[in-house]
């Protein structure tokens, strides 16, 4: 389910214009800014569900239009060219980017766009702070110590947002490893530097003016240098959790300037996009069985060397080829495909889908199945299926289907692996034990799609799926195989 990334930091680059008369708000502005809100409020609806996802889009967008277009018309300090000129830049980067990404890479680009939105939080508090006047912030002759709290709160939880969604991105797309990196003491570092940050915001509503420049600097600094410390002691396997954190950082820090600069639409809008990320984030943690502050101090793969590693033993396992899957699917009842990452990656749903289909026409059952944290970010691999057309109605989250796999015919994964792993109901020192997995090892047959025997998963984590005497494993390009068998059905 995806959010409303971007209304936090259009209305947070918007919001000075209107907030800096410091006069009494125009009522037509307020229930133009309340229109916009509960267009939001229904757009998150929408997004709570597949099927209606497209219309919580439209509404988002609708918003998104009253509350800009409301700022704009009100504006007396910003120049509209300007503004104009930079929607335009904007607008074709944006578009630029949107034809151009592939599905596999939207999970950084996720992350970056919540980079965007820390930035943009950062920035307009400084400009708030080095020109208060502007913004109606002065009370006899200075900034008041509430407004500052607001300011260095904002400022603080944006800073957090940037560096760390500029972490998670070098993660999700590669440019960095996806182990953990684990500094030492980094416990007591990161608590000290917490408390530092908030030391620092104390002192800084109660300076003079002549003040406040060292501490709101030092505050700055402090919670970039955090923003990186959280995130790259977080192992890959967490990473759908840290881009629906992030996702709730980027909005409490637009709610947190929306209160500095008086903008009610920023508060609903950071309310909102705060609130349902930390949400997003709690029921994922559960799904998983984890502690939300132990994935954040630290995450599981704690271990250095979990992270894309290599199988450390070469054990015995059946290899099949696409004809022998094809006639064991055909003499199935009931098949459940349970897509990871690997189909992302293959871009292999669209051959999926048709293969699905042609087992249906045989009055074969099939299912899909998906886990919380299969992908890269939030709802992935419901995103991938809903473009290769797959009826909602056969998608099912695994605490709704775990206990079919006992009836199954075939458990068929395809590009899946860390989801699918028994280490995790097993095996104590594995860094994913505790978290729930689909029960392939009750299926009568599993097929098992991956390029090699070389990688075992982004947890690094060796998987006992490969070996069992009802596996068969197909190694090839998840795309390449599935058409093969599509090939084979016919």
């Amino acid at each position: 389910m995806y959010r409303l990334l971007l209304a936090a930091p259009f209305l947070a680059l918007a919001a000075p214009a209107h907030a800096a008369t410091g006069e009494a708000v125009n009522p037509w502005v307020a229930l133009a800014y309340l229109v916009a809100g509960v267009f939001f409020i229904l757009a998150l609806r929408g997004l709570s569900s597949p099927s209606t996802s497209r219309t919580g889009n439209r509404f988002g967008i609708i918003g998104m239009l009253i509350a800009v277009v409301t700022t704009l018309v009100t504006h007396d300090i910003a120049n509209i060219a300007e503004i104009g000129i930079a929607i335009f830049l904007g607008g074709i980067i944006g578009f630029t980017i949107a034809r151009r990404i592939a599905m596999t890479a939207m999970p950084e680009l996720v992350a970056g766009f919540h980079s965007l939105v820390g930035l943009a939080a950062v920035l307009v508090g400084w400009a708030a702070y080095l020109n208060p006047g502007a913004f109606g912030l002065l009370v006899d002759g200075g900034i008041s110590p509430v407004s500052k709290v607001e300011m260095g709160l904002g400022i603080a939880i944006g800073a957090i947002t940037f560096s760390g969604s500029v972490i998670a991105f070098a993660k999700l797309s590669g440019r960095m490893s996806g182990s953990p990196i684990l500094l030492p003491a980094r416990h007591v570092i990161n608590l000290g530097t917490l408390a530092a940050i908030l030391v620092l915001t104390a002192l800084f509503a109660m300076a003079g003016p002549s003040e406040t420049m060292p501490l709101i600097v030092a505050l700055t600094v402090l919670a970039f240098l955090i923003g990186f410390l959280l995130i790259i002691p977080i192992g890959g396997a967490d990473m759908p959790v840290v881009v629906s954190m992030l996702n709730s950082y980027s909005g409490w820090a637009a709610a947190a300037m929306g209160f500095t600069l008086g903008n009610t639409a920023m508060i609903i809008t950071g309310a909102l996009v705060g609130s349902s990320g930390a949400i997003l984030s709690y029921i994922m943690c559960r799904a998983m069985n984890r502690s939300f502050i132990s994935v954040i101090a630290g995450g599981f793969g704690a271990d250095a060397s979990a992270g894309g590693g290599e199988a450390k033993e070469q054990r015995p396992y059946k290899q099949g080829s696409a004809a022998d899957a094809a006639f064991m699917l055909e003499q199935a009842e009931k098949v459940i495909i349970i897509p990871g990452y690997g189909m992302a990656v293959a871009q292999a749903q669209h051959a999926l889908r048709e293969m699905a289909d042609l087992l249906e026409e045989k009055g074969v059952e099939v299912k899909y199945a998906i886990h919380p944290v299969a992908g890269r970010m939030p709802g992935h691999m419901n995103v991938l299926l809903a473009e290769a057309s797959v009826p909602y109605e056969n998608v099912f989250e695994l605490e709704d289907i775990n206990s079919e796999f006992a009836q199954a015919d075939v458990a068929f994964i395809i590009g899946a692996n860390d989801v699918v792993n028994p280490a995790a109901k097993t095996d104590k020192s594995s860094p994913i034990y505790g978290m729930p997995v689909f029960d392939v090892d009750k299926a009568k047959q599993v097929f098992f799609i991956k390029r090699s025997m070389g990688g075992v998963g982004y947890a690094g984590v060796d998987n006992d799926v490969f070996y069992m005497d009802q596996t068969m494993m197909l190694l090839s390009d998840a795309k390449k195989m599935v058409e093969e068998i599509v090939k084979a059905l016919d």
